[in-house]
C-alpha cells in the first residue's frame, strides 16, 4: 500500500493524527485504569498474633436510614454480625414514617452495639444525607468510621470479615481516608447489564485514579474515614447547602496522595440490588453526578479527556473510510487493536470486582450508549423527588 498521499493532503493526514492520537490515549486510558485496578494487590495486611484484639483498633459504622424498614430487616444484621472485637453500628432515623422505629427497637433487643439517633425534626432545613450523618458522625464513639447504606450488605455472606479488610487499608498514621468497592446484585438482563457497566466504570474511574495516588471522589455504599479528620477539616461545612456529595464532595476536598488508600479484597466490597426502574436509575445517576460541576477547573479537563477521545477516534474513523483516503484495512486494524485492548482490560476489572463476563464482552457497545446517555443526563434537571 502506498500512504505518501497521505503527507501531501492536509484533510487526511490532520483525520489519521487525530485517529492515531486518540487511540493512543484511549490504549493509555484503559491500562492506567481497567488493568491498574485489576492487578491491584492492596494494603500489606500486618501479621496478626492468635489474639488480635489489640491490633485491631475499635471501629463504628454509620448509616442513615428513611423509611428503609424492608432494607434494615435484611441487610443490618449482616453488619451486626461481623467478626470483630471491637465495634458499633451507628444509625440515625431520618424521621422515618414507616416501620424503620419498630425495626431498630427489636435490633437494638438483640445487639447491645447497635445505637440509634433518632432524628425528630430538620431544625437547620438541610436537604439530603449531610446533616443526618453528621449526627452519626458525631454520635460515634470511635475513630475509625466505616460507612453504608440501609440497601448494602457485604458481597460474601458466609463470613464476616468485611470490617477487618476495611481496616485493613489503614496502613499507617497518615492514612485518613480508604475507598472500597460497591458492586450490583447481578442479574440475567439488558437493564442490569447497563447497570453492571455503568457501576464498573465509575468505580474503576475513582479507584484507579485513588490507585495512582490522585483521589478525587469515593462511593458512600463502602466508605472509611477517620472522625478526628471529619472534625479537624469541620465536616461538611463548606458545602451543606448542597444536598448531593456527602461521600463525593468531602472526599473530592479532602482527599490526597498521602491520606488515601484503597481496599479491593473480595471480602471487603459490598452488594446493593438493582435499581428496578428506568426513572429511578436515572435519578441515582443524577444525583451522584451532579456535584461534578464543583470539582477543580484541572480535573473536569481531566474527565473529559476519554469521552472526547472516544468520539474523535470514531469520527474521524468514519471520515476517513467516507472519503476513501485510507484503505479500510487499516482502518479495520485500528478498530480491532482498540476493540481488543478494550476488552481485554475490562476483563481484568470485570474479573477483580466479580462482574458478569457479559459486561466487558459488551464494553465497546455500552461504551458508545453511555457516551449519549451521559450527555443527555448533563442537561437533564435534577428529579424533584
Amino acid at each position: 500500500m502506498d500512504f505518501s498521499h497521505i503527507l501531501t493532503e492536509p484533510y487526511t493526514l490532520t483525520l489519521t493524527a487525530v485517529l492515531a492520537i486518540s487511540l493512543i490515549v484511549l490504549c493509555i486510558y484503559y491500562g492506567l485504569f481497567y488493568f491498574r485496578v485489576g492487578h491491584y494487590r492492596g494494603p500489606r495486611k500486618k501479621k496478626q498474633p492468635a489474639s488480635d484484639v489489640v491490633l485491631l483498633p475499635p471501629v463504628s459504622v454509620v448509616l442513615t436510614a428513611q423509611n428503609d424498614a424492608e432494607w434494615l430487616k435484611t441487610n443490618l444484621v449482616y453488619l451486626l454480625e461481623q467478626d470483630y472485637p471491637d465495634f458499633e453500628v451507628v444509625v440515625v432515623d431520618n424521621r422515618s414514617a414507616d416501620d424503620t422505629v419498630s425495626v431498630l427497637k427489636i435490633l437494638c433487643k438483640n445487639y447491645a452495639h447497635l445505637k440509634v439517633v433518632p432524628m425528630v425534626e430538620n431544625a437547620n432545613g438541610y436537604r439530603g444525607k449531610k446533616y443526618p450523618m453528621s449526627m452519626g458522625i458525631k454520635s460515634a464513639k470511635n475513630d475509625i468510621l466505616i460507612f453504608a447504606d440501609p440497601n448494602c450488605r457485604p458481597i460474601d455472606l458466609t463470613n464476616f470479615h468485611w470490617l477487618r479488610e476495611m481496616v485493613a487499608g489503614y496502613e499507617s498514621d497518615k492514612t485518613e481516608i480508604v475507598l472500597g468497592y460497591s458492586g450490583i446484585q447481578p442479574k440475567n438482563s439488558l437493564f442490569n447489564w447497563l447497570q453492571q457497566y455503568d457501576n464498573l466504570d465509575y468505580s474503576t474511574e475513582y479507584l484507579g485514579a485513588a490507585i495512582m495516588r490522585c483521589p478525587f471522589t469515593g462511593n458512600g455504599r463502602n466508605l472509611s474515614y477517620r472522625r478526628s479528620m471529619f472534625m479537624r477539616n469541620r465536616g461538611f461545612i463548606y458545602h451543606y447547602s448542597i444536598p448531593d456529595g456527602a461521600d463525593d464532595m468531602f472526599v473530592n476536598q479532602n482527599s490526597n496522595g498521602a491520606n488515601t488508600r484503597v481496599v479491593l479484597t473480595p471480602d471487603s466490597f459490598t452488594l446493593v440490588e438493582p435499581m428496578p426502574t428506568v426513572a429511578q436509575w436515572h435519578s441515582y445517576r443524577k444525583h451522584r453526578t451532579v456535584t461534578h460541576k464543583y470539582y477543580p477547573f484541572g480535573l473536569k479537563l481531566q474527565r473529559l479527556v476519554r469521552p472526547l477521545s472516544v468520539v474523535l477516534f470514531y469520527l474521524a474513523g468514519a471520515l476517513l473510510l467516507l472519503a476513501g483516503t485510507m484503505p479500510w484495512p487499516v482502518l479495520a486494524a485500528a478498530l480491532l487493536v482498540k476493540l481488543a485492548w478494550q476488552i481485554v482490560a475490562a476483563a481484568q476489572a470485570s474479573g477483580r470486582l466479580m462482574v458478569k463476563p457479559v459486561v466487558y464482552w459488551l464494553s465497546p457497545l455500552l461504551e458508545i450508549y453511555f457516551l449519549f446517555a451521559n450527555t443527555i443526563l448533563s442537561i437533564s434537571p435534577l428529579p424533584k423527588k
